[in-house]
């Protein structure tokens, strides 16, 4: 299906005129026919995506919508719709009034230092927020940020770049990365896990932009420009702007690290060093609720936050101040309907809400209450929201050992799910250990069937997460023996074998 002016999407988006267009699709202006407003529709083509099933891209899409809606920062596009409609999937989002930085920058060349660092403060304050979710944006770029008339910068297409690169290598047949590549940190583009670490090296890359009028790395290969991301150190940005303070300095070549390790622990931290260099204007309690604190802190982070859970909501769940049995029948009869028709958060909301009550009734230990646990973790998982599923998997899973021996199926399945959470959260290191201790079970022949798949599974992500680490030559030792078996197992045609063996062709390039 092609766009046209004119056009009609899901009833009510009245397309207007091409804001831009890619090779996956384009960005219209139009109109809300129902609630008189203009809006920005992102038309996305999942046949241009190369390697992906197009059915199983559409759910993708859905719900890193839904995860991405759960961000609420004034920096940070508002999402109104999605949904697909024929050969499109299409995104529904706030019209923006304004310029991208990379038409601000270049209207504005040289950027006075002190502009790059209020642009880079309000998008730490915006990555903060994304990561506590935890949300990895993996395609931040100037192209991909708005400023708008009062100065404020507003980031765009949080989730797509998620939906858009398959959670495997990060080339396509061809060779070339998915995204963009003078942007992207090396652990990315050679496929290893991200994290808000990936996201804080693209923002090195933006500042030095913003402060040097270049990217630190091109090229005209996509693999040029990886191999300078690999081995060459970036130019320090005072050699070409003097009058940059040695603080900024040091902290873009901090960002820019090739081990992810060595970079800023957090957005947070970022936006701390990059506090005193912005206007004084004073400081606030530090209490919550402080009215005074946008005021002297604009757009600053709330500290911690991102490692602080998410408060639990207190939602209007279908059972009584002191329900009984019948009342949580009911409740569980609900979520089962709400699960089937996709509506995920607020399945969550009722399950949080009846576990006090059914373990009350029943017994923190019954097997009643078990099973709604299992379908908590689990929806919390489904849902994206990992920072909350952690404990309750961990919990899972300790209790299981403790009943059935660490190498129960289920106390495996759990702490498999735990490392997930742990590699969605950013923290590599701790993922990787956990996947390093669940492996030997998974090779164990007496494990339950589909132990073997499941072993193939965790050796790709200690691969990935070796990667991402900066470990090359343990990544590569790794999937080269995956590899093998893999074929071994399945023969030289099965799709993950395709993969490794991609993954590793790159990496004997990049090594060359």
């Amino acid at each position: 299906m092609t766009a046209a002016a004119g056009r009609v999407v899901a009833g009510r988006y009245e397309l207007s005129t091409v804001l831009g267009q890619g090779g996956m699709g384009q960005v219209w202006t139009a109109y809300d026919q129902r609630l008189d407003r203009r809006v920005a529709v992102k038309l996305l083509r999942p046949d241009k995506v190369a390697g992906q099933d197009a059915e199983e891209l559409r759910r993708r899409f859905v719900r890193e919508c839904r995860v991405t809606a759960q961000v609420d920062h004034p920096g940070l596009v508002t999402v109104h719709d999605a949904g697909s409609e024929g050969e499109e999937l299409f995104l529904v989002m706030q019209y923006i009034d304004g310029v991208d930085l990379a038409g601000h920058l270049a209207e504005h060349e040289p950027y006075p230092w002190q502009w790059a660092v209020a642009v880079a403060a309000q998008l730490c304050a915006v990555l903060s927020a994304v990561h506590a979710v935890p949300i990895v944006h993996r395609d931040l770029k100037p192209r991909n940020v708005m400023v708008k008339q009062d100065g404020t910068v507003t980031v765009l297409d949080l989730g797509v770049a998620s939906v858009m690169d398959a959670d495997t290598t990060r080339l396509t047949h061809t060779g070339t990365p998915i995204g963009s590549p003078a942007y992207m940190a090396p652990e990315q583009a050679m496929g290893g896990a991200v994290g808000p670490y990936t996201d804080l090296y693209a923002l090195g890359v933006v500042l030095h932009e913003l402060l040097s009028g270049d990217v630190p790395f091109s090229g005209s290969t996509a693999l040029g420009v990886l191999h300078r991301h690999l081995y060459e150190p970036p130019l320090p940005v005072r050699r070409v702007r003097p009058e940059v303070p040695e603080a900024l300095e040091a902290l873009v070549l901090r960002l820019l690290a090739k081990d992810p390790q060595h970079r800023p622990a957090s957005a947070q931290e970022v936006y701390e060093h990059l506090e005193p260099l912005l206007p004084a204007r004073g400081t606030p309690t530090g209490a919550a609720l402080d009215p005074m604190r946008p005021f002297l802190r604009p757009h600053a982070p709330w500290p911690d936050r991102a490692r602080t859970p998410a408060p639990q909501p207190t939602p209007a769940a279908p059972v009584t101040d002191t329900p009984g049995q019948t009342d949580i029948a009911r409740a569980v009869d609900e979520v089962k309907r709400l699960l089937g028709e996709g509506r995920v958060t607020q399945a969550v909301d009722i399950l949080g809400a009846i576990l006090p009550a059914a373990a009350e009734q029943h017994g923190a230990h019954s097997p009643v209450v078990r099973t709604l646990r299992k379908q908590y973790a689990a929806t919390l998982l489904d849902d994206g929201q990992y920072r909350r599923a952690l404990p309750e998997l961990r919990r899972l899973a300790d209790e299981r050992a403790a009943e059935a021996g660490q190498s129960d199926p289920q106390a495996l399945r759990h702490r498999y799910e735990a490392a997930q959470c742990l590699e969605q959260l950013g923290e590599p290191a701790a993922a990787l250990a956990e996947y390093r201790a669940v492996l030997p079970y998974y090779e164990n022949q007496y494990v339950a069937a589909g132990g073997p798949e499941l072993a193939h599974d965790v050796r790709r992500r200690i691969g990935h997460l070796l990667l991402a680490l900066g470990d090359r030559g343990a990544a590569h030792d790794t999937l080269a023996r995956l590899l093998h078996d893999v074929e071994r197992t399945h023969g030289p045609g099965h799709p993950l074998g395709a993969e490794i063996r991609r993954t590793l062709q790159w990496l004997g390039q990049v090594r060359g």
